[in-house]
């Protein structure tokens, strides 16, 4: 239960500063691969103000992404963050896809080979995904300038929202068959 003069800051609550200790500033486990036996093949592990209280208003957060021989970590957005990933271990392909208003018609892939200590920048609110394209699990570390970037994974949002979206639109606007849709919306 929170006290009548709690203080809030971006919907998190703020401890009293002399409360505050070394624990609100730290989480373990970034050395431990994850679990990359899904369909997939890749584990995202997310450090932000939800695991350290102390990045509340420090514009944010952190990633590790472990992924399978031919892992990918499918097509998404953050909706409040740009992205840095840098490649520890491994080959990538990286790309993101530009907003469709550009000046030069928009929609644009932008993609590039990483390598072990290539570096990449995906640009807030443009869909991007990586693709281990080694023959060894890779691993990347991203950094967002956000405490709470927030994630669109595509796929589930056009497929697997709740309620559905009305097959009709989606056939519409993919230029797919009713049924296919109605398919993928039962796969999510």
């Amino acid at each position: 239960m929170f006290l009548p003069n709690a203080v809030f800051v971006n919907g998190k609550f703020c401890k009293n500063p002399k409360l505050v200790d070394a624990d609100d500033f730290f989480a373990s486990g970034f050395n431990s691969p994850g679990n990359t036996n899904n369909p997939f093949g890749s584990n995202v592990e997310v450090v932000d103000v939800n695991k350290i209280p102390g990045l509340n208003t420090l514009g944010l957060s952190l990633v590790r992404i472990d992924y399978a021989p031919n892992g990918l970590n499918p097509p998404h957005a953050h909706p409040r963050g740009s992205e840095i990933l840098a490649v520890a271990a491994g080959s990538l392909l990286v790309s993101f896809v530009s907003s469709n208003n550009q000046v030069d018609g928009g929609n644009r892939l932008f993609t590039k080979v990483l390598n072990q200590g290539d570096v990449f920048v995906f640009p807030i609110g443009l869909i991007h995904f990586e693709l281990n394209v080694g023959r060894t699990p890779a691993v990347a570390f991203s950094v967002l300038n956000s405490q709470n970037p927030g994630i669109t994974t595509i796929a589930n949002a056009i497929f697997g929202s709740d309620p559905p979206i009305n097959a009709d639109i989606l056939a519409r606007a993919f230029k797919l068959d009713k049924k296919i849709v109605e398919n993928l919306q039962r796969k999510f």
